[in-house]
């Protein structure tokens, strides 16, 4: 059965759409609310192929699907609005400060990149068009295309107060007003005009907002805490439209008095630093920019930078940090290729392959944790020549005039001042990556193979598995869940974990990580595929006390640290914190055989496959 096949099956045997409060999913499972659960028809659904089996539990309608759980579960968003009222992600509360704070950017800016990307390679080509005298600034064609593309910029304070509006919890409608109001035409014309303002006697410094990025965020948030706030004082009869009317005679003109200035300035601040930086020494910014951002990448903190870089393009319109990422793109790529070409190892030559084909679009992604970090030398390789062509880049006084992932088919948002510097940069980063890599060289996987050539003792174990936690060992039979304690999803054991620790059980590349930080997968060299679900029910804290250390695709070694996570407030919140490890592709192997320990250390055998 197809995946839209049982989307749909599933959601019309659960009673249909009308009949579905709420739908979340969690590693393995759909976890729909149901408003009358007589109207779900189990057994109809464990007859389904691509459902394992079902559980009642803690209120919900547990549908098992296993590791495709996540495509169910966009798909059944495609064909109905259950998911609609469910789009608003809650404010995470998790890790320290500076983690809160990426994670909020990342929440607000990742789905605005796509058609940045888009907006921005046709100003580019718009440009490059009016200096070959294709077109003229004065044509309507031209007119037409340029509104097409720059609309994205001047109106980007609507945009952004809607992914705001969903990562903080806001109201999406009123918080889209509250923008709205920023940008009005009579706000722009009394700044404009520069006429004195004021709102009931108290001075108003208006600022031209259009193409902001700070200030919205910040009226969001505050309107976010307000809506909150008000909607536990205000009657349920009339909060649905008193409290946007307050959130709207406060916000607004709070956002003007105090949000606005400061944000602005603050904006203006920030891009007259970045400026003085490349005006005090181009090459050294723009190199330390080129090596540095792989790294930080990596670790998920570029981020931070990317408000900076549309600050820097909406208040100067353009910016000089975003080409010297394209370094680091092109070299990381280059460093796929050195390894495709230097590499005898069949499997890793066409993953090479295919990873530097997707570098060259901007999705270095499958380069990075696939091959060159997990090879290291060629990771490094790759910064050095990042390095190398950011500082070209920086010296020609390269810039982006919009925002997108730096690739073969975004070179037209480059396209202005410093552009023939731009293409020797990346071309240079790209060619140097490829040369250092083949030098330099690598531990190629067929070499290591080769030195293990003896013939294998009858029955030897094809895979040991190492404990990923420290404390007791649990059989998979005792476990609660009997989704797990029947061995539906595979073989494997469970531990219950005396410290909050989870490290990885062997070599491998992580290929889920659960949002809320509760369950991870991974494939190890060898193709065993594990699943480890810390707890039972986790999921309903929405990960509150798990910290995830992985991304997913991150190369890792045995012993790794994949998460830590708050074992004592978990205890005390009365979850069962028993973890199965689970083989996922169990029917691949004749046995897989249990340790016989009582207690296990991280990194200790628990698992034997034959």
């Amino acid at each position: 059965m197809g995946i839209q096949a049982a989307a749909r099956d599933i959601l019309q045997l659960v009673g249909g759409e009308e009949n579905v409060r709420s739908l979340v999913h969690c590693a393995t499972r759909l976890r729909f609310t149901l408003n009358d659960r007589s109207k779900a028809d189990k057994e109809k659904i464990e007859a389904l192929d691509d459902v394992v089996t079902v559980v009642e539990s803690g209120g919900q309608f547990q549908v098992v699907i296993g590791n495709h759980v996540s495509e169910v579960y966009r798909e059944i968003g495609k064909i109905s609005s259950v998911l609609q009222d469910d789009q608003t992600e809650r404010y995470a509360q998790k890790g320290n400060l500076f983690g809160r704070l990426v994670d909020i950017v990342s929440s607000i800016f990742t789905p605005l990149l796509g058609v940045m990307a888009g907006a921005g390679i046709l100003k580019g080509l718009l440009m490059i068009c009016t200096n070959a005298g294709w077109l003229k600034t004065e044509d309507t064609t031209y007119t037409i295309l340029y509104a097409a593309a720059d609309s994205l910029f001047y109106f980007l304070p609507l945009l952004l107060s809607i992914t705001a509006a969903r990562k903080f919890g806001a109201n999406v409608f009123v918080s889209v007003t509250v923008a709205g109001a920023l940008i009005y035409p009579t706000i722009i014309e009394l700044k404009n005009g520069n006429a004195d303002t004021d709102f009931f006697g108290i001075p108003v410094v208006l600022m031209n907002y259009t193409s902001t990025v700070i200030p919205i965020i910040l009226a969001i948030f505050v309107m976010s805490c307000m809506e909150k706030f008000l909607n536990r004082l205000i009657h349920d009869s009339v909060k649905t439209f008193i409290t946007p009317l307050i959130c709207l005679v406060t916000v607004v003109p709070l956002t003007l008095i105090v949000f606005g200035p400061i944000g602005v300035n603050a904006g203006n601040g920030i891009a007259a630093v970045i400026l003085a930086i490349f005006h005090f020494n181009p090459m050294l910014a723009g190199a330390v920019i080129a090596a540095l951002w792989q790294i930080l990448v990596i670790f998920g903190i570029h981020w931070g930078i990317v408000p900076v870089i549309l600050n820097n393009i909406a208040v100067n319109g353009q910016d000089s940090i975003k080409p010297a990422t394209a370094a680091a793109v092109f070299a990381q790529t280059g460093a796929a290729i050195g390894v495709m070409l230097k590499t005898k190892n069949k499997k890793l030559k066409t993953l090479a392959g295919s990873a530097a084909v997707t570098g060259i679009f901007g999705i270095t992604e499958p380069a990075v944790y696939g091959v060159t970090l997990r090879l290291k030398k060629p990771f490094v390789c790759g910064v050095i020549s990042a390095a190398v062509g950011g500082a070209i880049i920086g010296q020609a006084h390269s810039v982006a005039i919009a925002s997108g992932a730096p690739g073969l088919l975004t070179i037209p948002i480059f396209y202005g001042q410093g552009f023939a510097g731009f293409i020797l940069g990346i071309s240079v980063s790209f060619i140097l990556s490829i040369i250092l890599t083949y030098i330099v060289g690598f531990e190629d996987p067929a070499e290591k193979a080769d030195a293990k050539t003896e013939p294998p003792a009858p029955a030897t174990h094809h895979e040991q598995i190492s404990s990923p936690l420290e404390g007791s060992v649990i059989p998979l039979a005792e476990v609660k869940d009997k989704v797990f304690a029947s061995e539906t999803l595979g073989k494997g054991i469970a531990i219950l974990p005396e410290k909050g620790r989870l490290v990885a059980p062997a070599d491998g590349v992580i290929t889920t990580v659960f949002p809320t930080g509760h369950a991870f997968g991974m494939i190890t060299h060898q193709e065993t595929e594990i699943l480890i679900h810390l707890g039972f029910d986790t999921v309903k804290l929405e990960g509150k006390h798990f910290y995830p250390k992985v991304v997913q695709g991150q190369a890792v070694k045995q012993g790794d640290l994949l998460a830590e996570f708050d074992l004592e407030e978990l205890i005390k919140a009365g979850f069962d914190m028993n973890t199965p490890i689970i083989i996922t592709n169990t029917d691949q192997y004749t046995d897989v055989i249990q340790t016989d320990q009582k207690q296990v250390k991280t990194e200790e055998r628990i698992l034997s496959l034959i």
